[in-house]
Formats: structure tokens, C-alpha cells, sequence
């Protein structure tokens, strides 16, 4: 016993306690967190979201899933972190994400290129990385690529400790085709570091061993589920919605789901 508390105790110093088989201590997870500052999904988490490790929140639209991902930047950035999002297909509005609490000026904002997200618009012949076509879907397949390449260079780096990639406006169809060996050369590069990263997805696609999805969905058993405001239909208009969150992790005991409250600010 105390060899094995010895090779872990230096496995620890040098930032290899990730490649430990087995279940990780709350002190120890809670030191390898980086928190999402949401009370109620930290403890579930035992602290936040792991170091070192690919993560990823997945979800339908209008889901959570996005103010998920600005609330773990929010957090990132308050606490000093530097930030990352890569925004294949230039969706953030910076406003948003400054009301949302993120500090801009610690947030490196990759931007890519508004294009369609039509399931139509992927070629079949793409594959990720490897064959670029010449077709209708031409422009999808070149900002996922660049998404890709964006975010290895983002993390080779090493300056990010907090790092979001976003493909929630990819289509089903691309998506799917993206190899698992690009997630695994994610891995690579996060292992035995201090960031942390999360793919927003409509749907799960990639984690890493120690990392944890994170699946969202409207709950009408929470507080009402979606509330409006207004007392006629031409007034009436999206006042809050309760969001549920599934955890799960291969490595790491989760407990249940979580409830969250999402309010909705009617001058936006």
C-alpha cells in the first residue's frame, strides 16, 4: 500500500495522475476541476469540468447547451484564466457573451465563416482533414476543417487554459464523418496540462477517458418547464425555461441529473 501511494503521490507531482485507472478522490478531482461557478452542476461534477481532459456538452437547440459553454467561460475568464472559443461558424455575439459574464479581453475569439448548416450542404465524398471537394457543400467542410486546425493550434499553444469549440450548427451528417482519431490527437495534446476543453455538439461524439458529457434538455418536471409571459398571444413572449442536465463520465461517479434555471432577458 504504501508503494502504490507512493507511485501515485509522483504520478500526481508530475501531472500524470489522469493516467491512473480507477475512480479519483474528491480532493483530487477537485483540484483538476476547472468549475462552471453553477453551484448545483460543480457539485455534481466534484468541482468542475476535468483538466487535461476533452469534454463535451450536447444537446438540441435551445436546449442550454450554449449558455452552458459561456457560463464555464464566464467563470474561466473571472478567475483570471485565459480563454478560448472556436466559432466555426461565426455565431457569438459578443454582447451576449459580455452580459452572459465573460471578460472579453481574456477571451481569444476564433472566428469562422457564416455559411449554411443544411444537412444538404455536406458533401459525401468529404472526410475531415484528409479529402477536400468542390461542390454545393464546399464552404461546410472548409470552415470544419479550419475549426479543427484552429483548435490544435489553440491547445499546442498552451495558453488557454479554457477552451470551447463549437459545433453545434454542424450537420448531422458532417459531424458523424469526422474520425475518432481526430479527438484522440485532441486527447493527445490535453494530457498532463492544465486546460480543459469542451465540444459543443448536437449530440455526443467525443470524450476522452477522464472527460464528462454533458447532456441538456428543456424538463417540464422542473419549475414548469418552458414559462411565457404576456396575457395575449401577440404579446406573449419566452420568459424561462428549466434545464435539465445529464452527467455522464466513464471514470468519474456523477450523481443524478441537475436542474438549472435559465431566464430569459426580454430586452435582448
Amino acid at each position: 500500500m504504501a508503494t502504490k501511494a507512493a507511485l501515485e503521490a509522483l504520478l500526481r507531482d508530475r501531472k500524470l495522475d489522469r493516467t491512473l485507472i480507477g475512480h479519483l478522490s474528491a480532493a483530487s478531482a477537485d483540484e483538476a476541476g476547472s468549475p462552471l461557478a453553477l453551484p448545483a452542476l460543480d457539485a455534481r461534477l466534484l468541482g468542475g469540468l476535468p483538466r487535461g481532459q476533452l469534454s463535451e456538452i450536447a444537446g438540441a437547440a435551445s436546449t442550454g447547451r450554449t449558455s452552458l459553454a459561456w457560463a464555464w467561460l464566464s467563470a474561466a475568464t473571472r478567475r483570471g484564466e485565459s480563454a478560448a472559443l472556436i466559432d466555426t461558424f461565426d455565431r457569438f455575439d459578443p454582447a451576449s457573451g459580455a452580459a452572459a459574464g465573460i471578460e472579453l479581453t481574456r477571451l481569444l475569439w476564433v472566428r469562422g465563416q457564416a455559411i449554411s448548416k443544411t444537412g444538404a450542404a455536406v458533401d459525401p465524398a468529404w472526410l475531415p482533414g484528409v479529402r477536400m471537394v468542390s461542390g454545393p457543400g464546399t464552404l461546410v467542410e472548409r470552415a470544419v476543417d479550419r475549426a479543427l486546425k484552429a483548435l490544435n493550434l489553440v491547445l499546442q499553444a498552451g495558453v488557454c487554459t479554457a477552451v470551447v469549440l463549437d459545433l453545434a450548427d454542424v450537420p448531422l451528417a458532417g459531424l458523424r464523418r469526422i474520425p475518432a482519431s481526430t479527438w484522440l490527437r485532441v486527447q493527445r495534446l490535453l494530457e498532463g496540462g492544465d486546460a480543459a476543453c469542451v465540444l459543443l455538439v448536437p449530440l455526443p461524439v467525443a470524450r476522452s477517458a477522464g472527460g464528462v458529457t454533458m447532456l441538456t434538455g428543456v424538463s417540464d418536471a422542473l419549475a414548469g418547464g418552458v414559462r411565457w409571459a404576456g396575457s395575449h398571444d401577440r404579446a406573449r413572449r419566452l420568459a424561462g425555461v428549466s434545464i435539465a442536465a445529464r452527467l455522464v463520465s466513464p471514470r468519474r461517479t456523477l450523481c443524478g441529473d441537475v436542474g438549472l434555471e435559465a431566464r430569459v432577458d426580454p430586452s435582448i
